[in-house]
């Protein structure tokens, strides 16, 4: 796996970096020196390569000896320096088989969101348009800020020193050593950091306030720039309070002196785990918990977990390379919901789990064009392409599944041991599955080793006969055309299966497997309790009509995933759409989960999204039969909020009311209008729970211009995140051509942010007129998209799915083909290929299943 990898050669090995950054705001530059203490592995070699990209070198040394020559490739971003004959070797002799590498250089303070970069934002007081520079290093940009051994497996210590103009703030992942202003400059020294990788690096210099928390041994910090400090409260107390609980979870102390949080105002992902100095996007960590969803403030707790967990998995012990990544973010995503479930009960984060991440997780994985969990990469465009849902989403749900199986205490106290054995050092996954077969005594490499190797996961068909279950396990493909090079894996399945007595516990290892059912109670079984597994059921057409009626044997967990296991099925032709359909208007008036009708809402909305090109009679007959599954519903409860509702409670009023406005419920729908008028007028505010909800309705249902003009206002001038996020994402909604068109010239003149680029193009996505402008608007603009936003970037990559996906058809598969035959698509092509197979499954669900939806809605009097 290892050998096709572009890595650096190991005549030499970084100990220890000295750097020095000084950033320039008029030129966006940056002015650095790096000097590394290297071991000597051959001293034979005169020759040091690195790590560099987009650097301009001035001087460069070696134990005071000047290279010779620099020959830097911009391609393989990597920086050779050749030294006189026998420089090496006389160091090596003279310095106890050690050097110290001297660069002195000049780097761009990009506006790219990658390596040393600026960020702008406007001041809250004057309005005045201000930067500040600051770092995103993972996975392969640390060789952008600083020429660099910029590979996981090679850690060393740094010692970091800033320089800036007075009133700005210095911070690094250390706590300061010392501080001095000097010829009006200030200088910030920070303290050595323990051995760790590159990609862990940060430093900030800006315009920055904060709020503290002292709960915990050191103090936590949320840092801001001025004017939004008070809005870090919460996660300064969230964050402390979570690194005390994962101390005590892992017996292992969090090893630095600090803990900074640090809001920044263009950031390309959600955050990054930089040891000691985490970045977040500003709505991932700031909010007044006062005026902020549900939504969000889940959202944050959970990001902040997350990042707090890559403290010790990733950043104490890291992964040995980047084909194991899901090692550091499968194991922060998982660890972000254990958490979570300590701190809040009541949010029953598990049962909404399984609507969230796994089915994040298979969606991506049901496509052909999917990958192993443990993927070979070489280079830092392979790299790039593998932050996605199945390092995140798939690997979490692994951990998740085996967690069930092992059990916590068991569980916990294997990881614990990993940790312990390989703090500050890097390891393998395999290392992680001896310390859970050591304290488990059960066999979890051989388990684990299919499902992280393998692609893909598998759908157990089950047929009955008399008292006898025929199990058997064949690869799931979305597109439904399985074939037999595709389906040669067989995955060790943890069928779980529930009954009326309980559950049994039946491991499915082999490709077909009977089991005896003569004493099963109440004629009820379901495979997969509470969906801990990785797979699909499929059952004949009448067991799932016994389902059905068996909603009081289920748990919520069997039931999310029921819902989302009929519709995936339906959607591939291992059942009728029918099924799906008459599954939900079964549990209609049972269900009182919100959970379970976020999935029902979810599962819809992919048959809607599947549809969307179809003509409109049966666009509005599904829409009556959404509405039909929740109007009554919603009515009955309605949507105001009282301090009483519990958190469920409150949930379930959004998601009901949330889907009666998007199934043009009357009543909900000039609701809404009423409430986006009065607040648009009168200023009288609209729930905070349910204004992302009135957003989108006005956006759907009252499109006007002068509704448009006032939700682009909104955006401009918001209340809180949650209402600019809210105001940008219904801005593409809106369907007229005129305001579509209005919305694409925002994407690129400065008006919405790169970060954000993505949020008006969802919307655009939800209806087929902005589906076919965003698309000819993508095309018209690629290059410029490319340059602004970087191949590879994990914001590219969303354009290039959300600019492709919302098609239906062959004819659109032939164009994106053709489009991007044409450009260099290294970076995003796995982008690409997902995107094509997940318009392949949607054309053949339609193909197949039209007639036979379109005469349901018939029969139930809904065309």
């Amino acid at each position: 796996m290892s050998l096709n990898r572009e890595v650096l050669p190991t005549n030499v090995t970084p100990l220890h970096y000295e750097l020095q950054f000084e950033p320039d705001f008029k030129r966006f530059t940056f002015d650095g020196v790096t000097r590394v203490s290297l071991r000597i592995n051959d001293a034979a070699v005169d020759t040091i390569t690195l790590n560099a990209f987009e650097i301009e070198f001035e001087s460069v040394k070696f134990n005071g000896v000047a290279a010779l020559s620099i020959d830097a490739n911009e391609k393989s971003q990597v920086v050779e320096f050749k030294f006189p004959k026998g420089t090496v070797l006389s160091c090596a002799a003279s310095n106890g088989g050690k050097g110290v590498l001297e660069i002195v250089f000049r780097g761009i303070l990009n506006d790219q969101m990658a390596g040393f970069y600026r960020a702008k934002y406007t001041d809250s007081v004057t309005g005045e348009t201000k930067y500040l520079a600051t770092t995103q290093m993972e996975a392969t940009d640390a060789r952008k800020a600083f020429p660099c051994f910029d590979e996981p497996n090679l850690k060393a210590t740094f010692e970091i020193t800033l320089i800036s103009t007075p009133e700005l703030t210095n911070l690094s992942n250390m706590d300061v050593h010392d501080e001095r202003v000097e010829n009006g400059k200030r200088i910030t020294n920070f303290n050595v950091s323990p051995k760790m990788s590159t990609y862990l690096v940060a430093f900030i210099v800006a315009e920055l306030k904060y709020v503290e928390n002292t709960e915990f041994r050191v103090p936590v910090r949320v840092y801001s720039t001025p004017g939004q400090e008070h809005l870090g409260q919460f996660s300064a107390k969230l964050g402390a309070s979570t690194l005390k609980f994962f101390e005590d979870t892992f017996q292992i102390q969090y090893p630095l002196p600090k803990m900074d949080m640090v809001a920044v105002p263009e950031f390309s992902s959600g955050a990054m785990e930089n040891w000691g100095l985490v970045t977040y996007r500003v709505a991932d960590i700031l909010l007044d918990a006062e005026s902020s969803s549900l939504g969000r403030i889940q959202r944050v707790t959970e990001v902040v977990q997350h990042e707090l967990a890559h403290q010790w998995f990733g950043n104490l012990v890291t992964m040995d390379w980047w084909e194991s990544l899901w090692l550091n973010e499968g194991f922060a995503t998982w660890m972000s919901w254990y958490s979570c479930n300590n701190f809040h009960p009541d949010w029953k984060v598990w049962e909404q789990y399984v609507t969230d991440n796994l089915q994040r997780a298979m969606s991506l994985d049901s496509l052909r064009s999917s990958h192993p969990i443990v993927v070979p990469v070489k280079n830092a465009d392979e790299i790039n392409q593998i932050f996605d849902a199945i390092s995140y989403s798939k690997g979490s749900s692994l951990l998740r599944m085996i967690f069930k199986w092992l059990g916590e205490d068991v569980f916990i106290k294997g990881v614990s041991n990993y940790l312990s054995e390989f703090k500050y050092a890097n390891a393998k996954a395999e290392a992680l599955w001896d310390h859970l077969s050591a304290v488990s005594g059960k066999d979890v490499k051989s388990v684990m080793n299919v499902w992280t190797e393998q692609v893909g996961f598998p759908v157990v068909t089950v047929e009955e006969n008399n008292n006898t279950l025929t199990v058997t396990q064949n690869r799931f493909l979305s597109t439904g055309d399985i074939k037999p090079e595709d389906d040669k894996v067989l995955y060790p399945v943890f069928l779980s299966m529930k009954t009326g007595d309980g559950v049994k516990d039946v491991t499915l290892a082999e490709r077909s497997q009977k089991i005896d059912i003569s004493n099963v109670k109440d004629n009820f079984f379901k495979m997969n309790a509470d969906q801990a597994g990785f797979f699909i059921t499929s059952y004949s057409n009448e067991r799932w009509d016994t389902l059905g009626k068996q909603h009081h044997l289920l748990s919520v967990e069997d039931r999310v995933g029921l819902v989302a296991d009929v519709k995936t099925l339906s959607s591939s032709g291992y059942t009728s759409s029918i099924s799906f359909l008459n599954l939900v208007e079964n549990w209609k008036d049972l269900e009182d989960s919100f959970v379970v009708w976020q999935q029902i809402a979810n599962s819809f909305s992919a048959l809607q999204t599947a549809w969307i090109f179809e003509n409109d009679s049966i666009k509005n007959g599904l829409n009556k039969f959404l509405n039909g599954l929740v109007s009554d519903k919603i009515n009955a409860l309605g949507w105001d909020f009282d301090k009483s509702d519990d958190y469920a409670l409150q949930q379930l009023k959004v998601t009901l009311f949330s889907t009666a406005c998007s199934s043009k419920d009357p009543k909900a729908v000039s609701s809404a209008i009423r409430m986006f008028e009065e607040y648009a007028s009168k200023n009288i505010a609209i729930p905070v729970l349910i204004k992302p909800a009135v957003f989108s309705t006005i956006a759907t249902s009252a499109g006007t211009v002068e509704n448009y003009d006032r939700l682009f206002s909104i955006y401009q001038n918001p209340a809180n995140m949650d209402e600019k996020l809210a105001a940008l994402k219904s801005l593409g909604q809106f369907n007229d051509p005129q305001l579509i068109q209005r919305t694409l010239s925002y994407l690129l003149d400065g008006t919405v942010l790169n970060q954000d680029i993505c949020t008006p193009m969802v919307g655009l996505r939800s209806h087929k007129e902005g589906i076919e402008a965003l698309w000819k608007w993508a095309k018209e603009n690629w290059t410029g998209l490319v340059k602004r936003l970087l191949a590879g970037s994990p914001v590219l990559g969303h354009v290039v799915t959300v600019c492709t996906s919302g098609f239906t058809s062959e004819e659109s598969i032939a164009g994106i083909k053709d489009f991007f035959s044409q450009v260099d698509t290294n970076g995003y092509n796995n982008n690409i290929a997902q995107a094509i197979d997940t318009i392949t499954a949607k054309y053949r669900w339609v193909t197949r299943d039209s007639i036979a939806v379109k005469e349901y809605l018939s029969e139930h009097r809904l065309l």
